[in-house]
């Protein structure tokens, strides 16, 4: 059964982006604060400034202002971008190599430093270092089966680490000293510090697209057998159940308490609460789904869109005048976290007394009690 827990709202149209260049396909994106960054086919990063209005009726829009845009000199495509802000860097992958450029004028750092033979990377979000004024970096390396650790710093990049794998890996989530990693074949937990390793499950990568996720401190999300879309600890354990997905699965991501995935036909969005699909939004030629500090930005090659969430008050109260006492209680202790105490306390009291009169009024005399007190 449906729940409306997200609006799609364009942020950039086409023309703001390409004009009349139908070859301009957008590579990837990221977003950091107000800044959204995006990277083509054709070798340039845009950056445009992102504001979110809300209008009377309460109704969101955003009004994206382009600052500029720079062209990397290659004839290659912009892979990968992602944000180092306490360093003020964009750190840029383009054919295999990772380099760092101010994030406000996109020139590339004086010092000409860059991570060469770089297959993908991403960044550690709890990192080990206890160095502010550094982010680290994993890469999968050119190299055969081979991971690399970096600490990149605002005009250096020093390795760390060099990691061998079991099997040639295609993507890496980190968390602390943990990789999570799609090889082949499976997936596994390696902590790179002592190179012990665990199996977690089975999975064939070249019949589709593996997803590793950090989705919070020592867990992952993953794209598992069967079209489901598995949690893994760093212990290798599942502490909540799968969600259901489509088999086609090409990118997740988390905004709590929900699980957003996009299909080439939809978007759906699954409860961590109690696992239920609760909206599905068709979406058609998606490449690009990821979340950025709680923004959850969806892209087709040619525009960027933005899964603007309702307020949970309001999607609890549709649940409730839908008679769905049970899901609109499971999300209302589920918003616990995201609701400061005294808050939430008002709030949860007056949800329990309207969902005792809803079973009151269902002849549900034992629940309804039990609701009252």
């Amino acid at each position: 059964m449906s729940v409306k827990a997200f609006k799609l709202v364009s942020a950039v149209e086409r023309e703001m982006l390409m004009g009349d260049k139908n070859y301009i396909n957008i590579e990837c994106i990221e977003c950091c604060g107000k800044n959204l960054y995006i990277g083509t086919n054709d070798c340039f990063i845009y950056h445009f400034l992102l504001d979110e209005k809300v209008s009377t009726a309460g109704k969101i829009s955003f009004a994206a202002t382009k600052q500029l845009h720079k062209y990397l000199g290659l004839k290659k495509p912009v892979s990968e971008l992602k944000a180092a802000s306490a360093l003020t860097r964009l750190l840029v992958l383009c054919d295999n190599t990772i380099t760092l450029v101010n994030m406000i004028n996109l020139e590339p750092v004086p010092t000409g430093a860059r991570i060469k033979g770089a297959v993908t990377f991403t960044l550690n979000e709890n990192p080990v270092s206890g160095d502010p004024f550094c982010v680290e970096v994993c890469i999968i390396s050119v190299k055969r089966r081979t991971i690399q650790m970096f600490m990149v710093f605002e005009d250096r990049v020093q390795i760390v680490k060099e990691v061998f794998t079991p099997e040639q890996p295609c993507a890496v989530a980190v968390d602390g000293y943990y990789l999570c990693l799609a090889l082949t074949t499976q997936y596994i937990i390696l902590n790179y510090n002592t190179g012990v390793s665990q199996d977690l499950f089975p999975y064939c990568s070249d019949e589709k697209r593996p997803i590793v996720k950090r989705i919070g401190r020592q867990e992952f999300l993953l794209a598992g057998p069967g079209g489901l879309g598995m949690f893994a600890t760093v212990d290798g354990i599942s502490q909540r159940a799968p969600v259901h997905w489509s088999e086609n699965v090409i990118g997740a991501a988390l905004c709590f308490p929900y699980v957003v995935a996009l299909d080439d036909e939809f978007i759906t969005v699954h409860s961590m609460l109690d696992q239920q699909q609760k909206q599905t939004l068709p979406f058609k030629e998606g490449h690009i789904l990821q979340d950025f500090e709680g923004k959850v930005i969806v892209a087709t090659n040619k525009g960027v869109y933005i899964l603007v969430p309702l307020p949970l008050e309001k999607q609890i109260q549709d649940l409730l005048a839908g008679h769905r006492v049970e899901e609109a209680l499971v999300l209302a202790k589920g918003a616990r976290r995201n609701i400061p105490k005294e808050k939430f306390q008002v709030m949860y009291k007056r949800i329990l007394q309207q969902a005792g009169f809803i079973q009151f009024a269902q002849l549900q005399f034992l629940e309804a009690k039990e609701l009252f007190r």
